[in-house]
């Protein structure tokens, strides 16, 4: 990540146990078979013929000794579809990393983070997107939307590989999480870890030297460096589950600073959507709730609307000004930046549940319909 980024959450702690005790009956000889246990004892038998009994229910297990195959079988398969970007400019430039979405006999489309080619808008530098054969190709910006932290960019290479997305909807912490990218310049670099956290309200730039972003992220501690922006990462069938877009470091005396573990990514379900606009139409879409926060309001409290915008989404329902969001959907809002980026996770038009305290106290809740506009 070229730009300096601040991470506004907190942090969570937790552990989740599952009980159970099971015994196996018959030797398993490959590294992940079929198998099947039964729904009354829990015991384990080999499956026959990848059937199984109906008072058994069907798994697949794995062993330790298969992990290392995994990974390199999702590496030779993603690797193809994973590029290194160069923006050079007149007073210098940077790098960041990419992904090959969609191809056809002409061109190819690669999704990668705004903020790694921004410098490079309205001719002020050139793009220049390495492929993993080796080959080179010019870049033109298809579209970007700094909102979100997203840019599409367009090359003239057809039939390419292209990364299969996967749905992050459907993530759970502890699952396995890949990443992809060229940090610090060292392209075809693969990491390795779980997912971490979901739903972590992140904010990326300072709004001064480059676009303020929110993004409602997920925390893996797969290693994340400067460079790995816009890579993707996957899930452990090579899908890409999000889009890497900011670390968060300790720094050091030198002004050098590295992966401590907390590594973020924009969730690809809410990527695709802006993707996909951007392809159709040049440009984006962001939802709107139409309110102003009050920035003094004591963090962890909730976000208390300062104004209303009129005719929005907020002022249909009937929220007040004065009102203190303190969920949307069942999540907790605990200041304005969760609530910014909760809302920003939505598409414009969506329906959601908003909790909050009113002006008089007391709670309250509003069904609202979210409104558009089109990102800056």
């Amino acid at each position: 990540m070229r730009s300096s980024t601040k991470v506004l959450a907190g942090f969570l702690l937790g552990i989740t146990t599952a009980g159970g005790i099971a015994t196996a009956s018959g030797v398993f000889s490959t590294n992940v078979v079929n198998a099947c246990v039964d729904k009354k004892t829990q015991a384990i038998y080999a499956a026959v013929n990848n059937t199984c009994p109906a008072k058994r229910t069907g798994v697949t297990l794995g062993s330790l000794g298969s992990v290392a195959g995994s990974l390199n079988s999702i590496v030779n398969k993603v690797s193809p579809s994973v590029v290194t970007i160069n923006v050079t400019t007149p007073t210098g430039g940077g790098s960041g990393s990419g992904s090959i979405f969609k191809t056809s006999s002409t061109f190819s489309y690669v999704v990668t983070n705004n903020h790694v080619i921004e410098d490079a808008v309205g001719g002020a530098g050139i793009i220049t997107v390495g492929l993993d054969n080796g080959d080179q190709a010019t870049a033109t910006i298809v579209g970007r939307d700094p909102n979100y932290d997203l840019a599409v960019l367009r090359i003239t290479k057809s039939n390419l590989p292209t990364i299969e997305l996967g749905d992050s909807s459907q993530l759970k912490i502890g699952d396995q999480a890949i990443a992809f990218g060229s940090p610090l310049g060292l392209d075809r670099t693969v990491t390795s870890g779980i997912v971490s956290a979901l739903n972590r309200p992140v904010v990326t730039g300072d709004g001064i030297n480059s676009a303020e972003s929110y993004v409602d992220a997920i925390q893996t501690d797969a290693s994340i460096n400067p460079g790995n922006s816009g890579g993707p990462l996957t899930d452990s069938l090579g899908r890409m589950i999000g889009i890497n877009t900011a670390v968060a470091t300790l720094g050091s005396a030198s002004g050098q600073s590295g992966s401590i573990g907390l590594g973020f990514a924009i969730p690809m379900n809410q990527a695709l959507r802006v993707m996909n606009e951007i392809i159709d139409t040049g440009k984006a879409t962001r939802p709107v709730l139409g309110v102003f926060f009050d920035r003094s309001f004591t963090p962890g409290k909730g976000a208390k609307i300062a104004s209303l915008s009129p005719n929005e989404a907020a002022q249909k329902a009937g929220i007040p000004a004065g009102a203190i969001i303190t969920s949307i959907d069942g999540i907790r809002i605990t200041d304005q930046v969760s609530a910014i980026v909760r809302i920003r996770s939505y598409a414009p038009g969506d329906k959601v549940t908003i909790v909050v305290t009113m002006p008089a106290g007391g709670s309250k809740t509003f069904n609202v319909t979210l409104g558009s506009a089109v990102s800056n």
